[in-house]
């Protein structure tokens, strides 16, 4: 029988999937916020967590799912238009037409130095 996890250690799990991430262990940061979202699976800043994760352990089919399902949610978060732009870059040049309207929309709802020059609107 499964453990029941209460509200608090969802949070600890969270913060704990954070440091993880930080000391460059992505694949801790997805086991640890496995059920942190299926317990909230509308948490969107734990579902972008796993995706930044997916992102750094290369598995970029569920970084890309994930980008999106933050993206259907909050179409105007500049970071996961950007983030998801990277994941499609990272696919391979026959994403580059979609990763470069990520870029886009990313530097139009947030023009930092970073989202701007990645959105090579000059060329």
């Amino acid at each position: 029988m499964a453990e029941e996890r209460s509200p608090q250690t969802h949070v600890i799990d969270f913060r704990a999937a954070e440091q993880l991430l930080a000391a460059r262990d992505p694949r801790g940061a997805v086991q640890l916020l496995a059920p942190v979202i299926e317990a909230h699976p509308e948490n969107t800043a734990a579902r972008l967590l796993r995706a930044r994760a997916y992102f750094h352990s290369a598995q970029l089919r569920s970084a890309e799912a994930e980008f999106l399902v933050v993206l259907e949610r909050e179409p105007d978060n500049a970071y996961a238009h950007f983030a998801l732009a990277r994941t499609l870059e990272r696919c391979g040049s026959a994403r580059a037409p979609e990763a470069q309207r990520h870029f886009r929309l990313a530097a139009a709802l947030d023009p930092r130095p970073d989202f701007l020059k990645a959105a090579r609107f000059d060329g």
